[in-house]
Formats: C-alpha cells, structure tokens, sequence
C-alpha cells in the first residue's frame, strides 16, 4: 500500500504500521471492551494472561453480548494461530453457559424440539404412531434436530425413523 496519494487539487500522507509491532498490553487497560478484542492482533508479552484477561471482560457482560463477542475473539485470534489457547482459557473459564444444561430449561427446549419435529412429520406424513414418537423420546437433541433436517427429504417415515439403527 502506497504511503501517499497525489493528485492535482489534493495530497494525502500516512504513515503504515504493521499492527502485530503495536504494544497489545496497552489495549487491555483500555475501559472500553472492544479493545481488548482488537489487542490480540498486536504484540503481547504474554498471549495466555491477554487471552486470560479478556475472557474475564467478556464475562462481565450480559449474556448475548458475551456471545458476540466470544465469536470475534475466535475470529480475531484465529488471524494470530492463539485458537489452542483461546479452547484451552474458555474450558478453565466457562463463560458462555450451555442453557441445555439447565435442569429446568433444558429438558423443556428439548420437549419443545421434539413437538416441532412431530407436528412437522404430522404435516408431511400423517398420524405419528407410538414406535416412531417412542424413538424420538429416545433421541438427544442434536439427534432430533438431525431427523428434522433428513425430513426434507426422506419418502417415508420408516426411511425417516429407520429401525434397528440410531439416527445419523
């Protein structure tokens, strides 16, 4: 990239820094959340404390923001190879809980899956008998939402809820 655009009514000079030559360690005093994210495209004295850090300031926020900004720390520190680090800092500190694994509500959204994919086959292949509502009760969730996707195009029930074999 060119340090200066010229032209005849107008002239322009930057000066380009590579971002990894930038103290990262700056960034993570910053008060503002963002810029911890932004800190690990630069040069930090130690990744695994950074990384550390800003999972902690994650943390503090609510529950969707966490989320959003769990996947740009993935996205950013995949661009500096921190991704092992990142896996093993959020195992230590839990940050984004799994809502299926609240005692309550988990068992409630996987009630509620499993009522969608019935009324789904309902609509497309009729009355739902016993065997084929008895194997969905037996399924985990991602199992049930992978029969709801084989829906689109399995011809039958039985192609769809296949016996003597676990759903893909």
């Amino acid at each position: 990239m060119p340090e200066s655009i010229a032209g005849v009514s107008v002239s322009f000079r930057c000066r380009i820094v590579d971002i990894r030559e930038l103290d990262g360690d700056a960034l993570l005093l910053s008060p503002n959340p963002e810029d911890s994210l932004i800190a690990v495209l630069m040069r930090l004295r130690d990744e695994r404390a950074a990384v550390r850090k800003i999972l902690r300031r994650i943390g503090e926020n609510e529950p969707a923001r966490r989320e959003v900004a769990v996947r740009e720390l993935i996205i950013l520190a995949g661009l500096r190879s921190l991704g092992a680090i990142i896996e093993e800092e959020t195992q230590k500190m839990p940050i984004l809980d799994d809502i299926m694994d609240h005692d309550l509500l988990g068992p409630a959204i996987r009630r509620g899956q499993r009522s969608v994919v019935v009324r789904l086959i309902e609509k497309r292949f009729g009355s739902v008998p016993a065997w084929a509502r008895q194997r969905l009760e037996a399924m985990s969730g991602h199992e049930v939402e992978e029969v709801a996707v084989r829906l689109l195009d399995a011809r039958s029930l039985e192609e769809l809820l296949p016996a003597g074999r676990p759903p893909q």
